[in-house]
């Protein structure tokens, strides 16, 4: 009786599993520190702390390159009633920051605004003038026609030929998105038909570069818009509102950082990153540890290692030195015999020297070491991909009243996350507390009190994440129900735990390590359900506002021809950006105790699912 009312039990699944363990309250852990037990399994404030750093990111393939383009060109057309010329030089000075724009015309005025950027303030009639009689050239001295010669906005007007060879000149010297007048102290910006009708007629390739720089130029000169840094090139740039400060990943797959272009690196700040890569790159710590271990012989100069306890050693060139004092000796220098040498005599400065070089070297093969361990868990990590989808199907094809495994996913998901974190957690560490970036911003104590913080939150996310790691690897295919359901409750759990755990350890990082520096650094924020992935940029406006548009169709066609292949053609150029809403890092609202719930919509780590 009492077995056909356990075969009569319903189906046990994840969400229902999940929600129990809310309600219960529950941490499995040692028993070792019940407070902090409790305090990490507080419900998690997802969309409260993700929206207080705010950013969505569309991508801009080749084809919508210009459409992206016209939108911000309509925008500035319409409310200053400007040519698209002008539009596009006005846009290009102001980085295409269409904002920025609106609130510099309040500031300072149509007539400053336009002047800043190259607008002649004064429109004149360009198609060339009226009168028939001859246009003296003032370049080349020679009477033109007025058919030959064209005049621009600012009202020089130069014969054709000179005008031809100045653009073709500034083509070539990658100066086509702003040809300014070639007349002396003209500020004022060439129009770009002036310059497409010329050129085209001498030197047709010229003339694509030229409508190329121009329709690219909402890439290369716009802080909002970044090609995405993927090799080989997917071709795709990514433009984002909001902040910039921010990991994004591209519908290709490449996740990198906004703000540098490199490989997601969060929580170390785009400087410590690159510092990291450059100091794992060069060989400054194999000279580090050769100043340590070495002495250079005072003949040839080469590093000599001492492979005995003499301290008169021999290098490979035949002369022999004192190691002690690195002075060129006889056979007589030896421990009852010093000549011409004063080992003895101590000298400070050398000692802590080398005593430094060492200490420096140590500190960094204990950071570099943990960073590397934590790298290589992942790879390795990233192979039970598809060892747990073997094990999930032969669990679903057995008799179990368990028929919902996504908590296994989840939990893997989550695995990557948080070892991506913890991994890069200590190149942050490196620089946060050594003296290479901060070294007057905190004193002694301040640095002490913030290290044993910061190391007591990533100790407790290195254990958890381990014994999350543990139960993902064990073989639950061949478990009963009672032991699939523990350990479905321990990777719940754990998920839960890992999760509050890197939120704690973001809010430290931006709150109380950085915030209070005076140097700023910002870092991308920690996302619960992984890194953003770009939409689909979608423009439309409808036929009205179309035939509102000053440009002329057929140069649309011409350029729309181009734009399918530019994007091909150039590589991208990979540049931080400057931005104003640099001046001080952002600062995150502590959580709510009683915010929403856990969240398990993850991604996997781009390098964890190129091993795949």
């Amino acid at each position: 009786m009492g077995r056909g009312a356990e075969e009569a039990s319903p189906p046990v699944s994840s969400s229902e599993l999940e929600q129990e363990e809310d309600d219960d309250d529950c941490y499995l852990s040692d028993q070792e520190d019940d407070a902090l037990e409790e305090s990490v399994l507080q419900v998690l404030e997802d969309e409260h702390l993700e929206d207080c750093h705010w950013s969505s990111s569309s991508v801009i393939t080749k084809e919508s390159l210009l459409l992206a383009q016209r939108e911000d060109l309509r925008k500035v057309i319409e409310l200053l009633g400007l040519r698209e010329h002008h539009a596009r030089t006005l846009l290009i000075h102001y980085r295409w920051d269409v904002e920025r724009i609106f609130e510099l015309l309040d500031q300072k005025g149509s007539d400053r605004l336009f002047s800043a950027a190259g607008i002649p303030l004064q429109y004149t009639n360009n198609a060339g003038p009226s009168s028939s009689t001859e246009v003296t050239c003032d370049v080349c001295y020679e009477d033109v026609p007025p058919s030959a010669a064209s005049e621009m906005d600012c009202g020089h007007n130069y014969c054709n030929d000179c005008w031809t060879e100045y653009f073709i000149v500034k083509i070539n010297e990658g100066q086509s998105r702003r040809v300014r007048c070639m007349a002396p102290k003209c500020n004022a910006i060439c129009d770009e038909a002036v310059i497409r009708k010329l050129v085209i007629a001498r030197r047709p390739d010229l003339a694509e570069r030229f409508e190329r720089f121009l329709l690219e130029s909402y890439i290369e000169d716009n802080d909002t818009v970044k090609w995405c840094p993927s090799i080989p090139h997917c071709g795709n740039a990514i433009r984002v509102k909001g902040d910039i400060y921010c990991e994004v990943e591209c519908t290709c797959g490449c996740q990198f950082c906004f703000n540098c272009s490199l490989q997601a690196h969060s929580p170390c700040s785009c400087m410590m990153w690159e510092l990291w890569l450059k100091k794992c790159r060069d060989e400054s710590e194999s000279v580090n540890w050769i100043t340590v271990n070495t002495k250079p012989c005072p003949k040839c100069h080469k590093p000599v290692e001492k492979n005995g306890g003499c301290n008169l050693v021999a290098c490979i060139c035949g002369q022999a030195f004192c190691w002690l004092c690195g002075g060129a000796t006889g056979r007589d220098h030896t421990w009852s015999t010093i000549s011409g040498h004063s080992c003895g005599r101590f000298t400070d400065d050398q000692t802590k020297k080398t005593e430094q070089a060492r200490r420096d070297l140590y500190r960094y093969m204990h950071y570099h070491n943990r960073y590397k361990a934590h790298t290589d868990s992942l790879k390795q990590e990233a192979k039970l991909k598809n060892d747990i989808q073997g094990k999930i199907s032969i669990s679903e094809n057995k008799e179990s009243k368990i028929k919902d495994y996504s908590w296994v996913i989840n939990g893997l998901n989550r695995l990557f996350r948080s070892r991506r974190v913890l991994s890069y957690s200590y190149p942050f560490a490196f620089y946060m507390f050594g003296g290479e970036i901060f070294k007057d911003e905190m004193t002694p104590g301040e640095r002490e009190l913030k290290q044993n913080l910061f190391e007591d939150q990533q100790q407790q996310l290195e254990f958890n994440v381990e014994r999350l790691s543990g139960f993902l690897e064990k073989d639950f295919q061949n478990f009963t129900d009672d032991e699939v359901i523990d350990t479905m409750k321990h990777v719940i759990n754990l998920s839960n735990v890992v999760d509050r755990l890197c939120k704690q350890m973001y809010q430290c990082i931006e709150n109380d390590l950085l915030y209070p520096l005076r140097t700023p650094h910002n870092i991308a924020p920690y996302k619960s359900k992984g890194l953003d992935r770009a939409s689909e940029l979608d423009i439309s406006w409808d036929s009205t506002e179309q035939s509102s548009q000053s440009t002329k169709r057929s140069q649309d066609e011409h350029r729309s021809q181009h734009a399918s292949t530019i994007l091909g053609k150039r590589g991208p150029e990979l540049h931080g950006s400057s931005s104003d809403n640099r001046l001080r890092p952002h600062k995150r609202d502590r959580p709510d105790a009683n915010g929403g719930g856990t969240l398990f919509d993850l991604n996997v780590p781009a390098e964890v699912a190129d091993k795949i």
